[in-house]
């Protein structure tokens, strides 16, 4: 079993989905329950919450797994309890679960960086397959994130003169450019570019340049 502070427990699923986690957030006892079976059926693990504040209050930016929010609870709706994670820079995936009037509310969230937002009735083989998808999406996210943030940590690593030299690599300029436009001489500027390829981690320029969203090197490499 598991247990943490504010939620209902169900027993945990088999090793291999050990990673699947459902934070389900309801104020409706019910609701709660009839999700956590439901889930635990397909072998997935769930945590409850019976309210936005007693999830917040356990919330961690390591906490893994996506959370199902209801739309509307007392106190504080699930609107506001995802202001409160978006203003932490949550990673977590949101789902919600909304109302027929809640639509117009549901897609407001979508804009501001929900997953999904799941309409109730719903189908329980097409909630659980949403909420896997959203996993996957954070999962996917979270690894971007993680990336970026290794890379800004390797820039900081550079020298002045290497990020300048930086900057121009991912303009596209060539070395005899990036020489004429910096007043050094090419060996200075391939001596700069060594450097930055083995603090960045990269093998050439087209996988230095993928670690900054660009994909179109190949052509100008071969120029360098």
């Amino acid at each position: 079993m598991r247990e943490e502070p504010g939620g209902t427990t169900v027993p945990t699923p088999q090793p291999e989905d050990k990673d699947v986690l459902v934070h389900i957030v309801d104020d409706d006892a019910a609701i709660r329950d009839s999700l956590a079976w439901l889930f635990y059926s397909r072998g997935i693990a769930t945590q409850t919450w019976s309210s936005g504040e007693s999830f917040l209050e356990a919330w961690s930016a390591a906490l893994e797994g996506c959370i199902l929010l209801d739309i509307r609870m007392q106190n504080m709706s699930g609107l506001e309890m995802f202001d409160h994670l978006q203003a932490r820079g949550a990673l977590q995936p949101v789902v919600f679960l909304t109302g027929h009037g809640d639509l117009p509310m549901a897609v407001d969230a979508l804009k501001r960086g929900a997953v999904d937002f799941i309409e109730k009735p719903f189908n329980d083989n097409d909630l659980v397959d949403r909420v896997l998808d959203a996993i996957r999406h954070g999962r996917r996210q979270r690894e971007q994130r993680l990336r970026t943030l290794d890379r800004d940590q390797k820039v900081a690593t550079l020298s002045m003169r290497e990020r300048e030299v930086l900057e121009k690599i991912l303009a596209g300029l060539l070395n005899k450019q990036v020489a004429d436009e910096l007043g050094v001489s090419m060996r200075t500027v391939e001596v700069h570019r060594a450097r930055i390829l083995e603090k960045m981690g990269a093998r050439n320029v087209v996988e230095l340049a993928r670690l900054f969203g660009a994909d179109d090197w190949q052509d100008r490499e071969a120029g360098a």
